[in-house]
């Protein structure tokens, strides 16, 4: 069990520190977003690679979050009787929803993104807009941001089994609040 934990907390760190870069793309996307109404509304000018690296960062933004988002607990869940369960008792949703949810979705993501990259990167594909930008790399990124999560999941059901084998307590399950 310590060999499964010290793989968690690499897994951890990884989610963590791709979680604190993709923070940053909020921020770049942001600037971005607004210096391109600028120059649309100031001075009449529009570019589609600009526009298409809003949406890129916008997509890696999600794409790349999800892991971290797991990590903090500050998923989207419906929470009408979670709540009001033992911290057992939620250990064991946790454990099967991700052995029946997550995993088997973030393995059939992967497995279906995975040649949609190749055919793409194969082809060179670029965007059909004038000025465009290539579309490869971003159709990458839909199997990363998966492998990511998959990788998170991994790391929440070793601490979950942890848990209820009585080789680790859980920290507080409260969403992270950021200031």
């Amino acid at each position: 069990m310590r060999l499964l934990l010290a793989l968690s907390r690499a897994i951890d760190a990884l989610s963590e520190a791709v979680g604190r870069l993709v923070v940053w793309l909020v921020l770049l996307v942001a600037l971005l977003s607004a210096g391109n109404a600028v120059m649309r509304y100031a001075f009449n000018y529009s570019s589609n690679a600009y526009l298409e690296a809003q949406w890129y960062m916008f997509s890696l933004i999600f794409l790349l979050g999800g892991a971290y988002a797991l990590k903090h607990n500050a998923h989207v869940r419906i929470d009408l009787l979670y709540g009001r369960l033992s911290k057992r008792a939620q250990a064991w949703i946790d454990l099967l929803g991700t052995l029946l949810f997550l995993l088997p979705l973030s393995l059939g993501v992967i497995y279906l993104a995975w040649p949609w990259f190749l055919n793409s990167f194969a082809a060179r594909e670029v965007s059909p807009d004038v000025g465009g930008l290539p579309r490869w790399p971003i159709k990458l990124m839909v199997p990363v941001g998966f492998a990511l999560l998959l990788l998170q999941g991994l790391s929440e059901l070793i601490k979950r089994i942890a848990f209820l084998t009585g080789h680790l307590e859980l920290p507080g399950e409260e969403k992270e609040v950021v200031e």
